[in-house]
């Protein structure tokens, strides 16, 4: 087509004039709607949260960073310690110490020893054994717990930690599993990663490319709405649409001819249904949707056989953890294929190069400003999930007199906002 008939064919604007190049961008300007979900850059306080393989903790101080907190996590006598990794003396990394004692960590500049269990001062090496430095200091301590193969650490502000089990997807802490998972550290913020996996729109496209969907069945678009039970909410599909007309444009799809077939009829166990039969653990929870997510950042896909579980877990405001977990409910050597396929494909397509998709674009995601569209109804949602449960703790732990940082009122909003 030639330059000249391009201009030709090139729609104009109603007023005779040339679109200005400024564009057309309103919307939501900032996060203040939600002032704690704004606040929480390093993730909720209150909560337990996946740091490491329980396999990697050994009697070697190993660092981490959760919500934006420096710890050191330690194995002593079979049981994990996590302290504050920070010598109060000089500000040297624990990280950096041994143990020189059962149930202690020196520090490695001048042999400061903690006690594991309560972050006393035990001795002072270069001290002497009577420094009287001992019995003055104090080093922050953290609970600690071991589910699913992991290191769990839970960050409070003072409150005694809940139950570790109370936290646990309820099918997950009450049915045997084995289990398939991942852990990596990802640039973005944690509520990018968490909103990515919750949103209705991308699955759809951004993933068509992806290899564990390359022969699958995809729809264009879907209905769905929001439902709350409990602790999670629920994306419930009420219908797919397997290809569309869009106005001026044509015909779109996902479909080709080396795909399966799209289902004769809408399900919510699995993302586009299936022929298997779903497992009993699975069908005993009477999930609304495939798609539910909890505080404080957990997505459960459920499937007919087996559950993905997403636990988005904050580093700090640029980084976090992504832990994806795969869970099948089949027990003794019926569960041998799961294993063998775990190994040979879904580690590699599933938690490797489908969801680096997912990856890329928490990385480069630049929000606010944003402008929302109907399918982002998911993401309101979660986001008010989040900030009525923050609101909940912070009204609980005043009364308990408990002070916690607060979430700054919601005083600045942009258009469409609300």
């Amino acid at each position: 087509m030639s330059a000249g008939a391009d201009a030709h064919d090139r729609p104009k604007s109603t007023t005779g004039h040339r679109p200005s190049r400024r564009g057309r961008l309103p919307g939501r300007q900032t996060w203040s709607t939600w002032p704690h979900y704004q606040h929480a850059v390093s993730g909720f306080r209150g909560y337990w949260y996946p740091v490491a393989f329980s396999s990697h903790v050994t009697r070697r101080p190993k660092a981490i960073t959760l919500l934006g907190e420096r710890m050191v996590v330690i194995r002593d006598a079979g049981k994990v310690y996590a302290l504050k990794d920070r010598c109060p003396h000089r500000g040297v990394p624990l990280s950096y110490g041994s143990q020189q004692f059962p149930g202690t960590l020196s520090c490695v500049y001048h042999g400061w020893t903690f006690d594991l269990e309560t972050g006393d001062l035990r001795a002072a090496i270069t001290d002497g054994p009577r420094s009287p430095i001992c019995g003055k200091v104090t080093q922050p301590t953290y609970d600690v717990a071991e589910r699913l193969g992991m290191v769990w650490i839970f960050v409070g502000d003072g409150e005694e930690a809940t139950p570790i089990d109370d936290q646990l997807p309820e099918e997950l802490r009450d049915n045997p599993a084995v289990i398939g998972a991942r852990i990596q550290r990802r640039a973005g913020n944690w509520r990018f990663a968490c909103e990515n996996g919750y949103d209705e729109g991308h699955a759809k496209y951004l993933h068509r490319t992806s290899l564990w969907r390359l022969f699958k069945a995809m729809p264009v678009w879907n209905e769905t709405r929001i439902v709350r039970r409990g602790r999670w909410i629920y994306r419930v599909q009420d219908a797919q649409h397997w290809d569309a007309d869009f106005p001026g444009l044509g015909r779109w799809n996902n479909q080709a001819w080396f795909k399966l077939r799209p289902p004769s009829k809408v399900t919510n166990i699995g993302n586009t249904g299936g022929h298997r039969e779903v497992h009993p653990a699975i069908a005993a929870q009477e999930f609304p949707g495939f798609a539910s997510v909890s505080m404080p950042g957990v997505l459960r896909i459920a499937y007919p056989t087996f559950i993905h579980y997403e636990f988005y877990v904050p580093v700090d405001g640029e980084n976090h953890l992504y832990v994806g977990v795969m869970a099948d409910f089949r027990r003794g050597l019926r569960s041998l294929p799961f294993y063998v396929k775990y190994l040979g494909a879904i580690r590699w397509l599933f938690h490797g190069q489908f969801s680096g998709q997912d990856r890329w674009m928490v990385e480069v995601t630049d929000a606010p400003p944003e402008r929302l569209y109907r399918p982002d109804d998911s993401l309101l949602q979660w986001r008010r999930l989040a900030e009525d449960t923050a609101e909940e703790r912070v009204a609980r732990l005043r009364e308990s007199g408990l002070t916690v940082a607060e979430a700054r009122p919601a005083t600045e909003t942009g258009p469409g906002d609300g």
